[in-house]
Parts: C-alpha cells; sequence; structure tokens
C-alpha cells in the first residue's frame, strides 16, 4: 500500500509543468499535515519534479533523468559511425549506456565494462570476447575484421559488433556528441510537455449553432473554441467577434474562421511563442498529421513555459549557451562609477570566426541578441522574443579582437521595445543593430 509521501509524490507529477505548489495547498488538498506535505516538496525537488524560484516560488518543471541519455541505440550508433555489423544484429534496438575505450590490458579494463556499454577496440580478439560475454557490444575501429567465433557468440549472446573505418578517437568524438545532442534536444521544451489534452479541452462540431457557443463560453468562460467535423479533424476556429451580429440559429460552420494557424506536438514552444506573438494569437489548436485535433495551447501556457525554461539550469551547452557564457556585463567605468546604461564585453575566440579569420555574422547576432535579453531583464526585469534585427556590419572583426557593445534602448511600449545596439572596437564603430523585441508578460 502506497504511503501518504509516495501519494504526494504522484500527486505532484501528475500536475502540468509550470503549475505553482506550496506546502499548505498539498496539506490541504491531499488531507496531510504541513509536515508531510514539506518533506515530500523538498524530495520532489531532489528528484527533478519541482524548482523553488526566488520571488516565484515551487513551481512543477519537466523532469530531468539521466536515463534520457538511454535513448541513443546501437543501431543509432552504426549510422553515426558509418559502420557495419559484424554480429548481434538482433541486438541493435538495445540503448548504449556509456561506451569504453580498450586502450588498457585485458585484466585492468574487466571492472569497465558493464552490461549494455560500449567496448571500443581494434583488431584484440580476446578483448573483443571478453565484452561480450560481460554483456558490453563492441566496435572494432580501424576497420578490421572479427573472427567467426565472435560473430557467432555476439549472434548467440543478441550483442552487436560493429565496425568503422574511423579511428579511436573520432569514433568516440562522435558518440560522445551524439550522448550531448541527446540531452540538449530534451532541455527544449515542447508543445508537447505543456498542451492541453483533448479530454480537457473546449470545441464545438461544424453542426452546433451560435447558441451553442454562448452557452459554452458562459460555461468555460473562455471565448474561442476549436470546430471539428464528425471526424474529429479541424475545420476552423470561432471567437467571440465571429458571432457579433449573428443570429443564435446560425450553423457555426457559417462564421467559424477556416484554415486556422495550427501546431503539433513535437514543434518548439520558442518557435510557438514566436508565432504566437507574430499573429497576435491568443490560442493555437495542436493537431495530429492527418489534422485530426488532440488538444489546445494556449499564448498564457507558453509564455509561463517559456519564463520557466529561461530559469532552468541546461543539462548540456548549446552553442548559444557558449557564446553567451562569453558575454560580460559592464556596469562600472574604469573609475569605479555606476554608468547609466549597463555596457558588455565580448572577446572573438577561435571557435567564433569563418574561413578567413573574422566573426562569423551568425556568431556576431547571436551576441547582440543575448545583449537585447541582458538589457530588457536588468532595466525591465522582462523576458524578451527577438521579432526582428537589423545588423548592418561595417567593418570586419578580426580574431581576438575585444568588442564593446553599448545598447540603448530607444522605444519601450507595454509588449514591446525597440533598442539600438552598436559594437566598437576601442572606440571606433565596427558594427550597429536595431533590434525589435517583444516583451513576455510578468509571471
Amino acid at each position: 500500500m502506497a504511503t501518504k509521501h509516495d501519494l504526494i509524490l504522484a500527486h505532484i507529477e501528475s500536475l502540468p509543468v509550470g503549475h505553482r505548489i506550496s506546502v499548505r495547498s498539498i496539506a490541504k488538498d491531499l488531507g496531510v499535515s504541513e509536515g508531510t506535505a514539506y518533506r515530500a516538496i523538498k524530495d520532489a525537488e531532489n528528484i527533478g519534479l519541482v524548482s523553488t524560484i526566488q520571488r516565484v516560488g515551487t513551481i512543477r518543471i519537466e523532469r530531468k533523468l539521466k536515463k534520457h541519455i538511454e535513448r541513443l541505440t546501437f543501431g543509432e550508433v552504426v549510422r553515426i559511425i558509418e559502420g557495419d555489423v559484424l554480429g548481434g544484429e538482433a541486438g541493435l534496438d538495445k540503448v548504449l549506456n556509456k561506451f569504453v575505450i580498450g586502450a588498457m590490458t585485458k585484466a585492468a579494463m574487466q571492472r569497465y565494462i558493464t552490461p549494455g556499454s560500449l567496448m571500443i577496440v581494434g583488431n584484440r580478439f580476446e578483448v573483443q570476447k571478453l565484452a561480450l560475454e560481460d554483456g558490453a557490444a563492441v566496435l572494432i575501429t580501424g576497420g578490421f575484421d572479427t573472427s567467426p567465433e565472435i560473430s557467432k557468440l555476439a549472434d548467440a549472446l543478441e550483442m552487436p559488433v560493429l565496425r568503422t573505418t574511423y579511428d579511436t578517437f573520432t569514433v568516440a568524438t562522435m558518440i560522445n556528441r551524439a550522448l550531448s545532442d541527446q540531452l540538449i534536444k530534451k532541455d527544449i521544451m515542447l508543445v508537447s510537455d505543456i498542451y492541453m489534452s483533448l479530454e480537457k479541452t473546449q470545441y464545438l462540431s461544424v453542426t452546433d449553432t451560435v447558441l451553442d457557443y454562448k452557452k459554452l463560453s458562459e460555461k468555460t468562460g473562455h471565448s474561442r473554441f476549436p470546430i471539428v467535423n464528425k471526424s474529429m479533424r479541424l475545420v476552423g476556429i470561432v471567437t467571440a467577434k465571429d458571432i457579433v451580429g449573428k443570429v443564435d440559429t446560425q450553423l457555426i460552420e457559417r462564421v467559424m474562421t477556416k484554415e486556422p494557424i495550427v501546431v503539433k506536438k513535437g514543434m518548439s514552444v520558442a518557435s510557438v511563442s514566436h508565432q504566437m506573438i507574430w499573429d497576435g494569437l491568443e490560442v493555437m489548436p495542436v493537431v495530429a498529421d492527418d489534422l485530426s485535433l488532440v488538444g489546445l495551447v494556449t499564448r498564457q501556457d507558453v509564455m509561463k513555459a517559456m519564463q520557466l525554461v529561461q530559469r532552468q539550469p541546461q543539462i548540456s551547452d548549446t552553442l548559444s549557451d557558449q557564446i553567451s557564457g562569453e558575454v560580460i556585463t559592464i556596469e562600472e567605468d574604469t573609475e569605479g562609477q555606476k554608468l547609466s546604461q549597463p555596457q558588455f564585453h565580448f572577446v572573438v575566440s577561435p571557435q567564433m570566426v569563418n574561413s578567413v579569420g573574422t566573426i562569423s555574422f551568425g556568431v556576431l547576432s547571436e551576441v547582440l541578441s543575448n545583449v537585447a535579453q541582458k538589457t530588457m531583464m536588468m532595466n525591465q526585469k522582462r523576458n524578451i522574443v527577438i521579432e526582428q534585427m537589423n545588423l548592418h556590419y561595417l567593418r570586419l572583426i578580426q580574431l581576438e579582437s575585444e568588442l564593446d557593445v553599448r545598447p540603448k534602448i530607444l522605444e519601450m511600449g507595454r509588449r514591446s521595445a525597440k533598442l539600438d545596439i552598436e559594437v566598437y572596437i576601442e572606440n571606433t564603430i565596427v558594427a550597429k543593430a536595431i533590434v525589435v523585441c517583444q516583451m513576455m508578460e510578468r509571471s
């Protein structure tokens, strides 16, 4: 029988991402003491179900599990290394836990071989056999072959023996990159993480009338509903402005907006956020590939998720994170006086240049985007979405150049802002950008 502690954890896990919880609310909802609720919430924080954010509270977050690394199968490894299979083909769907490089004696490496691991080795038959017997797959580098005995053993144990023409260092780098990419993909919040499922979505049928809309609107307090046909396929969306002046008996099909903009569960929340801001949408239907309705995502859900993502540390750094990490904020001048507007410093490293040794245009754009975000956060305590950037590259920016970036807010509205950002090298302007951004609502 589940304990109260386990029941609380199960309840927290069932809450949607972004939901705010407290000791008092958990104790009241589940009928437990506040002490029991407090201990369960702390445990939930330790295992990655919730996160406590200063001045915001305790928020249900997307759980980050180490086991997501294991989604990289041996079959995917074959594709990554452009290799072939010498035996154990039945085990290609098994997942990779870690990889081990067989650059040691047989006795020494035995402690590192675990079930589900991948032994990267050359033409050492005794090591290949040892790995298979201990539950590990084998990757032979350098294009070497294996023995018929090893191939038969691999088939019997259903553990793959793979081969590639790449050297050990290159292969290890490729697999490590694949594992890192898996983590980054997992860290990107998708529509599937935040959307409201069909069971919780209110919708109307093409056979419903304006009166049916009014009743549903009054019952739910919402004014926008997707419209489906008898096959549950999305055919339109209806809002309050569509039914103004229409008689109660008129069919919804006649007044709805046809072919509405839709999203799919695999799309990133960031891309949906940009579309909602750009088109001024409050809700977007979520559909399957055949356009059947599977749920709904609202502007409020998207904005809350975007704010939550920007507060959470990532598991693995993207190129954007690496560039952003090099942007240094300067709030005082050389004499220690506080600047009226913060400035930023960036040094062009060898990884940030193109083939001719000047800063990559994409890197410079990312630096200015990061400066715009930091400027708005420091001035308005608001997260933003970049809507448009007009960048003028005035002079070539060489490798190891030290850039001083000076932003200035030109316009400020309730939902949007415009910034002028200038880039200097030794007080000489080398680039200039006008950035238009949309500001997210305060949580």
